[in-house]
Parts: C-alpha cells; structure tokens; sequence
C-alpha cells in the first residue's frame, strides 16, 4: 500500500495543487478497491442487500454503480 500512503502524505502538502491532485487519486484508487471488494462479495454469494449493508449505502445506489459487473 505504499502508493496509497503515499498519496495519502501529499494530500496533507501545503501546496494545494499537490494537495488536490493527491486527493483525486486516492478518489481513482478508492473507486478501484471497491469494484474489486464488491465483485468479490458476489463471487462469495452475497446479496446486494449485504454489500450495501456494509458499504453505508441503499441497495439501489450499490447494484446502480456495480450491477453491470
């Protein structure tokens, strides 16, 4: 996880172009982790209900952003 915390330093840099750039990536990369996490909790049996639970989001808006996958 060095990129992350990595990115995770320069989002706390004083400049806020490194600042803000950092911050976008972490974004990117967060964005990242959950498609696999998710794909992962399907391919482990679990309901939409399940993921959303554990993600602090409605089932519609988790099976919106992932179910095509």
């Amino acid at each position: 996880m060095t990129e992350a915390t990595d990115l995770a330093a320069r989002a706390g840099d004083r400049d806020p172009r490194v600042g803000l750039r950092a911050v976008a990536a972490l974004r990117r990369l967060l964005e990242q982790l959950e498609a696999v996490q998710v794909r992962s909790a399907r391919m482990h049996g679990w309901s939409w209900q399940e993921i959303a639970a554990e993600l602090g989001v409605s089932r519609q808006a988790v099976h919106k952003k992932h179910g095509r996958h």
